[in-house]
């Protein structure tokens, strides 16, 4: 090797990436599909996507050079690993594909032209698996090789046209799946964590290529009678470990990405309802229970469940044309209509908390009005309360105009 070629072999040998860490990624991946894939098993892409990761895996698993070793001792077979690796490579194109035609064509689509293309693909990488084995066979490949195989053995008779199959396969595979998903990323109306997902698989499957030309370009040299082996043993491997965690990330970003978001709005949700529960407890004395340990989800039920259940009997104390008075106080401070609403229904209940303060008992002959929209407005309402110097304004501003509507409690 010329000392061009080693000191740029050397620095990838430096920054290499272990086998393992893609194959754990893959794994991780698997394992937050898993539950989803079991339970809709019947759904062929998620059978596609759970096959996929689970050969991904597979393939560094079993490429890893200290697995190698021990399957070539284990065989008895010098090489033996290599139309093992190049086999689960060949299952994982396959599956690549399989997940592409369930996409372009959903999920449901069982017409002809979609079983026919599904067969198609089950039997073409089927076939080169068959081809990669008997070309193995064929082989004369006697002295064992942990990294450098495709181009110690660059030139030798029948493995010379395995390496070439499963690398040109590899690449087919890899770019029809590169172009839907690029195409997909430039489609509108994806959520934004689908679209990171997509934008990372399209990311990893375009180093797949990448893969595929540094291990071609040095197997090529080689066959030219040149020495660029480099390429192939010390840059070719870190790339297909980056491409594979960047598709096991893509995987898992909208799966997790969607739930902390789901999360997050679920605790927001329960935060910004505080100061109309605090309220609700502050109106309804003692008597209010106390749940030490809970999920966030049933957290934001039982606090919107209690908010409504004292807001409820609380009505009977509405001011009705007090509330109108603070809605138009609201308009003509300058707030938009959906805010004027909550602001005003936020001083309607100060006013009827108050005025259960001063009067425990309820006026019997008081019909209780119409509060559907209130109790579905509770949010907006809640966070109105965290603004009493705007609460304040409008309730000087709609007293000061007392005469524009008659009271409630008359």
């Amino acid at each position: 090797m010329s000392g061009a070629a080693t000191k740029p072999a050397a620095l990838l040998r430096d920054f290499s990436i272990s086998f393992w860490i893609p194959a754990a990624v893959l794994s991780v991946a698997l394992v937050i599909k898993l539950p989803t894939i079991v339970r809709l098993w019947r759904d062929p892409l998620l059978r596609a996507v759970g096959g996929l990761l689970l050969v991904a895996s597979g393939v560094f698993v079993f490429c890893s050079p200290s697995t190698i070793a021990r399957v070539n001792r284990l065989a008895g077979v010098p090489n033996i690993s290599a139309p093992w690796c190049y086999s689960l490579l060949m299952a994982f194109c396959g599956s690549c594909l399989l997940m592409i035609i369930t996409w372009r064509n959903g999920p449901a689509d069982r017409s002809a032209v979609t079983r026919r293309a599904r067969r198609w693909v089950v039997s073409v990488y089927s076939g080169v698996i068959a081809a990669l084995w008997v070309l193995f066979w064929l082989a004369d490949v006697p002295e064992e090789r942990l990294r450098d195989l495709d181009t110690y053995y660059a030139t030798t008779p029948f493995m010379r046209e395995e390496i070439l199959l499963y690398l040109g396969a590899h690449a087919v595979a890899c770019l029809f799946t590169s172009r839907l998903l690029w195409n997909w990323v430039r489609a509108e109306g994806l959520d934004a964590w689908l679209r990171w997902g997509l934008t990372l698989l399209g990311v990893g499957y375009a180093l797949n290529l990448v893969f595929d030309a540094v291990k071609l370009a040095a197997v090529g040299a080689r066959r030219l009678g040149g020495d660029l082996d480099w390429l192939s043993t010390d840059l070719a491997p870190p790339i297909a470990a980056l491409s594979a965690i960047l598709i096991a990330v893509g995987f898992i970003l909208p799966h997790a990405g969607q739930y902390a978001g789901d999360r997050w709005r679920v605790r927001l949700a329960h935060r910004q309802l505080r100061p109309l529960y605090a309220l609700m407890r502050a109106s309804a004395g003692e008597g209010v229970p106390f749940v030490l340990r809970a999920t966030p989800e049933l957290r934001l039920t039982r606090r919107e469940t209690f908010i409504r259940d004292m807001l409820l009997p609380l009505a009977r104390r509405f001011d009705t044309a007090l509330g109108a008075r603070a809605y138009d106080a609201a308009l003509g401070l300058g707030h938009p209509p959906a805010r004027a609403r909550a602001l005003a229904s936020a001083v309607t209940i100060l006013d009827a908390v108050e005025t259960k303060a001063r009067m425990p008992e309820p006026p019997a002959t008081v019909a209780a009005p119409d509060t559907t929209g209130l109790l579905r407005e509770i949010g907006p309402v809640s966070r109105a309360l965290r603004r009493p110097d705007e609460i304040a304004a409008v309730r000087a501003r709609a007293a000061a105009h007392p005469a524009e509507s008659v009271a409630a409690h008359e």
